[in-house]
C-alpha cells in the first residue's frame, strides 16, 4: 500500500481544517453520491433500499438521455450481475435489460501453446458473464430508481439574472425527507470535509450560481477514463490503446467469449446480439492505423490475430479507440470520505475486471454503511466514519489482487521470447489440468475475493 491520499479526483477535493464538531443540521444528508453511473447509482439503490432512514443525495452531472445513448458495451460477471438483481436493476423480464449470456470463455496465446476453457456449466452458474449496452443498464438502473417508494428529482431552478460579484449566490441545497435525492444535472466542483461533516459545491448547466450540499458522509463514484484523470499514488501507462467496434463474423458461436493474447497486445470478442464486441489492444501507433484502414484490410489484420475459429470477419462498425493505463488510490478512505469504482482504480480492460470491481466496491460499501446505521454506536440510524474504514479493510484483498492481475497479465503476455511463452503456455495448460486452480481463477474473476 502507498501512504494515503485523498481518495476524490483532484478536480473535487479539497480539506479543510478541522472544526469542534457543532449539533448535526436537521437538513443534512447521510450520504451523498458523486457520480451516478453504474457504479454509483447501484450503490444509491442499494442504500436507499436496506436503509430507507436514510437521507441520501446522488450528484449526477448529465440528464438521464446522455446515459442511454451511451454506446459502450460493457461485460457484467455473474457475480454483477447478482449484485444488480438485490439493487433491482436486474429485471426479471429478460427484455427490459436485452442482455448475451457467455456460457463459455476461451483462453489463448496466438501462435503460442497453451490454451484454457471455462465454461459455466463446471462452476454451477447460468452464464460466467452478460455482455450489456451501457445506455440499456442505466435505463435499469433509473427504472428500479423510478420505482423507490422515497424517491425525490431535484433539477436545478430557472436562469436567472447573475446577482452583483460582491454578493455571490448560493443555494443551500437540504432535505428533511428520507430516501433517494436525485440532483441532476449538477456537477460537483469541489469537496471539503471538516472534523463533523463533508461540504459539496456544486454548479448547475443551466446557471453559473453555486449550490452547497452538506453531508455526513461522501463517496467518490466519478472516475471519467484514464486519459483524463489526475495521476494517482499506483499508475502505469501501458503505452496501448483499446480498440473497440462491433465486428460479425462467418461461423458465430452462440455463448462463446473469446480472450487471445498476441504480440501487439489483448484481443477480446465478446458476443453480443448477432455479432462480437471487439477489444484489441495494441499501440497507439497501430491504433490509429488500424482505426483509420478501410474495413476489408482490418477484418483481414482480426482474422490473422484471432485465427479461423469463426472463419472470416465479414463486418465492423463504431471503430473507436481509448488509451489504456493504471491509475489507482493507496487508500480508499479518507475520512468522512470514500472512493469506489473508476474514482478508486481505473484498470487494464483485461478479463473485463474495472466496472466488475467498481460493482462489488458498491456492494461491500452499502453492506458496512448498513451495518454501521443499524449498530448499537449509531446516531440517529446514520452510519459514520467507522463504516468507511471498515469498508476499507474489506477491500482491501480483493482489490489489491485484482489490479495485481489485470495489471500483470498485459505485460507478461507482451513479452515474445520463447522461453516466456513457453512458460504461458504451461500455466495455460496448468488450469485444465489441475481443476481447484481453475475453479479458482474462474471465481475470482466471476467473484472477487470475499471480505
Amino acid at each position: 500500500m502507498t501512504n494515503a491520499q485523498a481518495p476524490a479526483s483532484a478536480e473535487i477535493t479539497e480539506h479543510a481544517e478541522a472544526q469542534a464538531a457543532p449539533p448535526r443540521p436537521a437538513g443534512r444528508f447521510d450520504v451523498a453520491i458523486v457520480g451516478a453511473g453504474p457504479v454509483g447509482a447501484t450503490l444509491a439503490l442499494l442504500l436507499a433500499q436496506r436503509a430507507p432512514q436514510l437521507r441520501i443525495a446522488l450528484v449526477d452531472g448529465r440528464g438521464p438521455q446522455a446515459g442511454y445513448d451511451d454506446p459502450r458495451t460493457l461485460a457484467l460477471s455473474h457475480g454483477s450481475r447478482e449484485i444488480l438483481a438485490r439493487a433491482g436493476a436486474w429485471p426479471h423480464d429478460p427484455g427490459a435489460l436485452p442482455n448475451t449470456p457467455i456460457q463459455h470463455i476461451h483462453v489463448s496465446q496466438a501462435q503460442r501453446f497453451g490454451s484454457t476453457q471455462i465454461d459455466a456449466l463446471e462452476h454451477s452458474v447460468p452464464a460466467l458473464g452478460y455482455v450489456v449496452r451501457y445506455g440499456a443498464l442505466m435505463r435499469a438502473l433509473d427504472s428500479a430508481s423510478a420505482r423507490l417508494s422515497a424517491r425525490v428529482e431535484h433539477t436545478p431552478p430557472p436562469s436567472h439574472t447573475s446577482p452583483p460579484s460582491h454578493a455571490p449566490h448560493i443555494d443551500v441545497l437540504d432535505s428533511d425527507i428520507p430516501g433517494l435525492h436525485h440532483f441532476r444535472p449538477y456537477r460537483a466542483i469541489a469537496l471539503r470535509q471538516d472534523a463533523q461533516q463533508v461540504t459539496i459545491t456544486l454548479r448547475a448547466s443551466v446557471d453559473d450560481h453555486a449550490h452547497t450540499l452538506h453531508a455526513t458522509l461522501a463517496v467518490n463514484a466519478e472516475g471519467g477514463l484514464f486519459e483524463g484523470q489526475a495521476t494517482r499514488p499506483r499508475a502505469r501507462d501501458y503505452g496501448q490503446t483499446a480498440l473497440v467496434g462491433f465486428v460479425t463474423c462467418e461461423r458465430p458461436r452462440v455463448g462463446w467469449a473469446w480472450e487471445r493474447f498476441t504480440s501487439d497486445g489483448p484481443l477480446a470478442l465478446l458476443p453480443q446480439e448477432h455479432g462480437y464486441a471487439l477489444v484489441w489492444c495494441c499501440s497507439h501507433a497501430q491504433a490509429k492505423r488500424r482505426r483509420e484502414l478501410a474495413d476489408a484490410p482490418f477484418l483481414d489484420e482480426l482474422h490473422t490475430a484471432f485465427g479461423d475459429r469463426m472463419g472470416k470477419f465479414t463486418s465492423i462498425t463504431a471503430r473507436a479507440g481509448f488509451p489504456l493505463g493504471l491509475n489507482a488510490l493507496g487508500q480508499v478512505v479518507d475520512a468522512r470520505v470514500a472512493a469506489i469504482g473508476n474514482a478508486a482504480q481505473t484498470l487494464h480492460p483485461v478479463a473485463g475486471q474495472g466496472l466488475n470491481l467498481g460493482l462489488r466496491d458498491a456492494f461491500d460499501l452499502a453492506d458496512a454503511l448498513v451495518r454501521d446505521a443499524r449498530s448499537a454506536a449509531a446516531h440517529r440510524g446514520v452510519p459514520g466514519p467507522a463504516a468507511l474504514a471498515a469498508f476499507a479493510r474489506r477491500r482491501r484483498a480483493d482489490r489489491g489482487l485484482t489490479i495485481r492481475i489485470t495489471d500483470l497479465l498485459p505485460r507478461v503476455f507482451g513479452i515474445d521470447a520463447t522461453p516466456v511463452a513457453r512458460l504461458r503456455g504451461m500455466a495455460l495448460a496448468s488450469l485444465d489440468l489441475i481443476p481447484p486452480l481453475k475453479t479458482a481463477f474462474a471465481r475470482q474473476m466471476m467473484f472477487g475475493q470475499r471480505g
